[in-house]
């Protein structure tokens, strides 16, 4: 598994990771039942605290994206993933709502915002065959 950290971001390092995981799950580099690293083995890899690693493991089984077994360690989700709830759309609503107002404050038209996302989107899901999953 391929995690790149940016260490002198404001983004937290608990956020990347989970970012970047879920990342893996959408383009198909992470597949169902795939497993994961150990919280000391991931912590260790990366030169990061395995709390930080253990807190991202945690919001990832949270939200359904991850189980946890005592034999089998972290896999991803082999029993599908979570679908859309009322609490994920408003979490996106929120995001977007922020990400819209920086974009129009730099005088990014609306097509411009819409267009960027839609790239942003098909780039993510498109998996290593070229194939939107």
């Amino acid at each position: 598994m391929f995690i790149e950290l940016d260490l002198q971001s404001e983004t937290p390092i608990y956020a990347q990771l989970v970012d970047q995981i879920v990342e893996g799950i959408a383009s198909g580099a992470l597949q169902p039942g795939d497993p994961l690293p150990s919280v000391r083995r991931l912590a260790e890899d990366l030169g990061i605290n395995l709390h930080t690693v253990n807190k991202s493991y945690n919001l990832l089984k949270q939200e359904g994206f991850l189980q946890v077994h005592r034999k089998k360690g972290v896999i991803v989700q082999p029993d599908g993933m979570p679908g859309v709830t009322e609490a994920f759309e408003e979490k996106l609503r929120q995001q977007l709502r922020s990400l819209a107002a920086a974009a129009a404050v730099r005088g990014m038209t609306e097509e411009a915002f819409a267009q960027e996302s839609r790239s942003v989107y098909r780039n993510t899901i498109t998996n290593r065959g070229g194939e939107q999953r």
